[in-house]
């Protein structure tokens, strides 16, 4: 089985001068449970080739090991355009966080076509903190939200207010996931928050991405399970 994973081409952070992106520990320590689980994965992003990374800690073991790798690195350099997803090859999309999806993934028709394409025909979609962000404006065929009804989890307007990112950002995400429908849940700031509805899975903040690409491998095993897959 595979995954798209969607990464974020943006590295400003508002008109702070700060550069952000994709947080790293949102996409390794996810990957690391993928791995494990003997799915493949590919990367997109809005404008193809590299991936701009933030959270760049090598005092994380599985963020050192990521880094120390150069294969790896070369495919967050390489990242598909979204017109060159084949999407009948991917099981599901995950979306890891950071600062940069909350500028460029909504606005992207074809990123929100991809994912709202890949839950309709059976797929599973998943995100994480700031990765919600990629979900607010994705559609079913029929024209509603794919969030709208569903439970939900993501970076909370709490938790942007504990970083001083709430002027910053071009909306709250956690708002916006309400007005788009999505029922949102949530625990205290920056403890891991993970929630499965239907074929979605969602967590709240960096802490939660293990969990949340655990979540999302059981909720393929069943599919694994109909075509032989291990």
């Amino acid at each position: 089985m595979r995954i798209l994973i969607v990464l974020t081409s943006h590295d400003t952070l508002g008109d702070t001068g700060k550069k952000t992106g994709f947080y790293l520990s949102e996409l390794t320590h996810a990957l690391d449970v993928f791995t494990r689980a003997g799915l493949e994965v590919d990367y997109v992003s809005p404008k193809g080739g590299k991936a701009p990374m933030d959270g760049v800690s090598r005092d994380d073991a599985i963020n050192r090991a990521f880094l120390d790798d150069a294969k790896q690195l070369a495919r967050i350099d390489a990242t598909l355009r979204p017109e060159q997803v084949d999407l009948a090859r991917y099981d599901a999309i995950y979306v890891p966080g950071g600062h940069g999806t909350m500028f460029d993934l909504p606005k992207d028709e074809r990123i929100n076509a991809l994912i709202g394409t890949l839950y309709a025909r059976g797929g599973a979609v998943a995100a994480v903190c700031h990765g919600p962000a990629a979900l607010v404006n994705a559609k079913l065929p029929d024209g509603r939200y794919l969030v709208a009804g569903k439970d939900v989890s993501a970076f909370t307007n709490e938790e942007e207010a504990a970083v001083k990112l709430t002027e910053v950002v071009p909306f709250l995400l956690e708002s916006k996931l309400i007005e788009r429908g999505a029922h949102q849940t949530k625990v205290p700031n920056f403890q891991q928050h993970v929630v499965v509805s239907e074929r979605l899975v969602t967590g709240q903040n960096p802490a939660s991405a293990a969990a949340v690409a655990e979540a999302l491998v059981r909720v393929l095993t069943p599919q694994r399970q109909a075509t032989g897959t291990r």
